[in-house]
């Protein structure tokens, strides 16, 4: 009886050879599974570098420098092998160096994910990925058209981990922009920050001209973590706080020299990101600066896996978000007519649209 099963790879390649069939036996190779397995190993990945935050093991290896196992237990206090076995996974992760039985940071655990580390990202890698739950019930979510545990039931029981864990990153992108927007050469620009989080953008700004001030918006239970970023940054004097949905919450009509919209748009979907994007054009100055900051998919949808799945991990746990690609925010920006679009790229894979809201022509 015959069973479909794939044949072992050596009987394909000595039954196929250029003699037997006139062609390579290559064209017979089957595919690799490297695929499958690099998703199966996802899951084990992602918990293996969570695991090792939780236990403050890239922290307690700073502290140590380089070490063996036994005196890495003695201040994390684990089982010995499972220890073992959890830093090995790390160091196949490229995340630690191990040399005859020494374990030690190497560059990336440095600056990724020692919790002082200059561009670290221990707080984040948590939360990214939302809602852990959300990731089981994700064929549920496919089929009925919404997550059953949506961010949006309790976003600041979200946002606020999240916020705080990318201001990081945002505040260096934001203060590395300055190279290419000038933003510290303007005279006393106003700013508004809508949907904020911790408000990289606004205090990157302020901190980077003395005479700028901005109104900076998020939820209720959100913007403290704005209050307490820009205090420590001393600039929290020439803010003021905007409490309410970025949608609805009242904004002055040509107020503005610079709105950002800072990796809030993917969480709203089309409808929302082009409400939004009108609302930026009505608040700015003519001459004004649209930032948009957002992760954004190629025009196939396969050249970006980033973006791609950023699209995924918004389906799984937000009401409308998804990700867009270039070519749709370019369009949209321009529908809302913003001239002079460009797209900036201050640090590697954050990247902005930048825009120019017209002159009136009375003032041409």
């Amino acid at each position: 009886m015959f069973e479909p099963r794939d044949a072992p790879y050596p009987e394909l390649k000595k039954t196929h050879t250029m003699a037997h069939v006139g062609r390579p036996y290559t064209d017979y190779k089957p595919p690799a599974a490297a695929p499958v397995w690099a998703a199966i190993e996802g899951l084990a990945r992602y918990h293996v570098l969570v695991a090792a935050l939780e236990l403050d093991l890239f922290d307690t290896m700073q502290r140590l420098g380089p070490a063996r196992i036994e005196a890495i237990n003695a201040e994390v206090r684990a089982s010995l092998e499972h220890l073992r076995t959890l830093l090995d996974s790390v160091v196949v992760l490229g995340m630690l160096d191990q040399v005859d039985g020494v374990y030690e940071l190497n560059d990336t655990a440095k600056r990724y994910l020692v919790s002082d580390g200059p561009a670290t990202m221990a707080a984040l890698i948590p939360v990214a990925p939302g809602p852990h739950d959300n990731w089981t019930r994700l064929a549920d979510t496919v089929r009925h058209g919404r997550p059953s545990s949506p961010i949006e039931d309790d976003p600041a029981a979200f946002y606020v981990p999240l916020v705080e864990g990318t201001f990081t990153t945002m505040f260096r992108c934001a203060t590395r922009a300055d190279l290419k927007l000038r933003y510290s050469a303007l005279r006393s620009p106003r700013v508004l920050d809508l949907g904020a989080g911790g408000a990289p953008w606004a205090i990157a700004i302020l901190a980077g001209n003395p005479g700028a001030t901005a109104t900076v918006n998020d939820l209720p239970g959100v913007l403290p973590v704005a209050e307490t970023k820009a205090a420590e940054f001393e600039v929290g004097d020439r803010v003021e706080w905007l409490p309410g949905d970025f949608h609805t919450v009242p904004i002055d009509d040509e107020g503005y020299d610079i709105v950002v919209l800072g990796h809030i748009c993917r969480t709203e979907g089309e409808a929302g990101t082009k409400r939004l994007i009108d609302r930026a054009m009505a608040s700015l100055r003519p001459e004004g600066t649209l930032i948009l900051a957002d992760y954004f998919c190629d025009i196939d949808r396969k050249l970006n896996p980033h973006g791609v799945l950023m699209g995924a991990t918004m389906m799984a746990s937000t009401l409308h978000g998804n990700a867009f690609t270039a070519q749709q925010y370019s369009e949209w920006i321009r529908a809302a007519r913003f001239e002079s679009i460009r797209l900036i790229e201050p640090i590697g894979f954050q990247q902005q649209f930048v825009a120019t809201k017209p002159r009136r022509r009375e003032d041409t």
